[in-house]
């Protein structure tokens, strides 16, 4: 099944080009960690190559065929592709048998997940993941009225010649993204929660909560619309696995 970024893989870079304010945050939890990673939607290896050359292994998972293929090309280049083990397959269903102490799913992958039935078993899936004294760190974000009212229904042009409309259904917590440019255009849908919902679901997937940032320099969350998850699996439900 063709995944909506395998349009746009070849402009994905571009368009997310601004978004580098998480990459250290992620490269400072690899290293601690030890490695190897799995992240869950490596995408086009935006963390990925940056973790490889601080000398730490990933297994980097992700639907789309197109985006992978950006991915080894960058590994390529950076001379990291030995480092980086790349797989097809789906957050819920990761093709991964090893066991690691780190897995990670930045740059807001988990609100591809369209329901709490979605969630709870991705979540479990990367539980299963995780070596004794694993760790699962993520981010997500709930968008504020402001931002609702200041980008909904609009074309708006994010980078030179990329374009975003964003159509916000508040009552389903469901945005509906159009990105267009001249090397391509799709449409995919991101659904969102409160963190209180988050912080439920990972009750009920097996896990505690070891710390929760409002943003990546670690500060407190206090209610903004990012919110940075470092969890761990119970001690009770990891020996149940």
């Amino acid at each position: 099944m063709a995944s909506p970024y395998d349009a746009i893989a070849d402009v994905y870079d571009a368009w997310s080009r601004s978004v580098t304010e998480d990459v250290s945050f992620y490269v400072e939890e690899a290293l601690a960690s030890g490695g190897p990673v799995v992240e869950l939607g490596v995408g086009t290896g935006r963390i990925a190559v940056p973790v490889a050359l601080a000398g730490v292994r990933v297994i980097g998972v992700d639907s789309s065929r197109g985006m992978l293929g950006v991915c080894r090309r960058h590994a390529e280049a950076a001379g990291v592709s030995d480092w980086i083990d790349l797989r097809h397959g789906d957050l819920r269903r990761p093709p991964v048998e090893e066991r690691v102490p780190l897995v990670t799913a930045p740059f807001r992958s988990f609100l591809h997940l369209g329901d709490d039935g979605e969630r709870l078993e991705a979540l479990a899936a990367a539980r299963r993941l995780l070596a004794p004294g694993g760790r699962f760190v993520f981010d997500v974000f709930a968008p504020s009225g402001e931002d609702i009212h200041e980008t909904h229904g609009r074309w708006l042009e994010r980078e030179p010649g990329i374009w975003e409309r964003a159509e916000w259904d508040e009552g389903r917590r469901v945005l509906t993204l159009d990105i267009r440019s001249a090397e391509g255009e799709t449409r995919m849908s991101l659904a969102w929660l409160p963190p209180e919902r988050w912080a439920e679901l990972l009750e009920a997937s097996g896990f505690e909560i070891l710390a929760r940032y409002g943003w990546f320099d670690r500060r407190p969350d206090e209610g903004g619309e990012d919110t940075v998850w470092i969890t761990r699996p119970r001690l009770a439900a990891q020996e149940s696995r």
